[in-house]
């Protein structure tokens, strides 16, 4: 925890599946039962993405579970969540997907200050020889440390 950031959900599968450019913080809309049940670390961000309507950004695809002592008045676990960002930030991040090949994905979700906010990426994705090639690439580095520290 640097900073007072206790980090709730990483997404591991985003940064095996795409090269990530870009990274901006976003806080979140949520009801009084989703940020329970993210302090509870009840999240999994691994089959979400950030998708533009009317000008604004909105998380889809993540599920935050049902808080169990909200009873029936309790959310829908994977509805769509508003990111709240500055104008400029949005413009520039929706300006940049035009681009060919560029998506938005979340990778961590954390807590600031009692706030829930969520990173977001623009990212390319992979081919099938790039993640071979980084996996080659993590494997050869692993074992040239394994040798000097041998030695």
């Amino acid at each position: 925890m640097e900073s007072g950031r206790k980090i709730v959900s990483t997404n591991r599968k985003a940064r095996h599946d795409y090269e990530l450019l870009d990274s901006y913080e976003a806080g979140l809309v949520l009801v009084g039962s989703e940020i329970k049940s993210i302090r509870a670390g009840h999240v999994n961000l691994r089959e979400g993405y950030v998708q533009a309507r009317d000008g604004e950004l909105w998380l889809l695809n993540t599920h935050i579970a049902t808080y169990d002592q909200a009873g029936q008045f309790g959310h829908d676990p994977l509805r769509p969540r508003k990111l709240l960002l500055h104008r400029r930030e949005i413009d520039r991040i929706m300006s940049r997907v035009q681009e060919k090949g560029l998506t938005i994905v979340p990778t961590v979700m954390y807590l600031t200050r009692g706030r829930a906010k969520v990173e977001i990426a623009l990212a390319r994705g992979k081919r099938q020889y790039d993640k071979r090639h980084t996996l080659q690439k993590r494997d050869s580095d692993r074992q040239i440390e394994r040798s000097l520290r041998d030695r």
